[in-house]
């Protein structure tokens, strides 16, 4: 996938970071937003970027959000909030129903209220969607929720890759004693 050309590349892969400003335009609307997610990896000419349909279909899909966003089409992303700024960024880059969908820490900048909204926002997109999904994340309680394959890594290297089942028996102290006992073995290695 490295070898082919980005706007092939965007087509296929669905990106949200961790900062909520990272994933949007501040100065451009919802909609206008929305737009560009639309045509990721499409060749672009000069065609209307928002057209009737287009906000209709926005708003439908703004709508899933819970979040009132389909009433904001016109607002600047700028002026929205961390939780809805990256929630916004989920769908925009599910958008184009990518093959694979990267998620960096994306609920790492977000109050505790927020990123349970985003985790589950989550959840629900890659499961109607059936999207192939990496997450990276540093919360214990995320990463034994979310997902049915937890690989755990220290210095670039996988230190523990536990299977659906072994990760449901495990609790977020469980997951924290193993990190410490298997980042001793990786370190010893060295």
């Amino acid at each position: 996938i490295s070898k082919q050309p980005e706007h092939k590349r965007a087509a296929r892969v669905g990106r949200v970071f961790q900062d909520p400003m990272a994933g949007t335009a501040p100065n451009l609307t919802v909609e206008e937003n929305l737009s560009l997610a639309d045509r990721r990896g499409a060749v672009r000419g000069l065609a209307r970027a928002v057209t009737g349909s287009k906000r209709e279909r926005f708003a439908e899909e703004l709508k899933v959000l819970e979040l009132g966003l389909e009433n904001r089409l016109k607002t600047k992303v700028g002026l929205l909030s961390g939780g809805q700024r990256q929630a916004l960024s989920l769908l925009m880059a599910t958008f184009s129903k990518p093959k694979v969908l990267l998620l960096d820490e994306h609920t790492a900048a977000l109050d505790p209220q927020r990123a349970e909204l985003v985790t589950r926002l989550t959840k629900q997109v890659v499961q109607a969607q059936g999207l192939t999904t990496l997450m990276v994340t540093h919360n214990m309680n995320q990463a034994l929720d979310v997902g049915n394959r937890l690989i755990m890594m220290h210095e670039g290297r996988i230190i523990l890759d536990a299977s659906p089942e072994e990760k449901q028996r495990m609790t977020p102290e469980d997951l924290l004693h193993r990190f410490t006992q298997l980042k001793g073995a990786a370190l010893d290695d060295k």
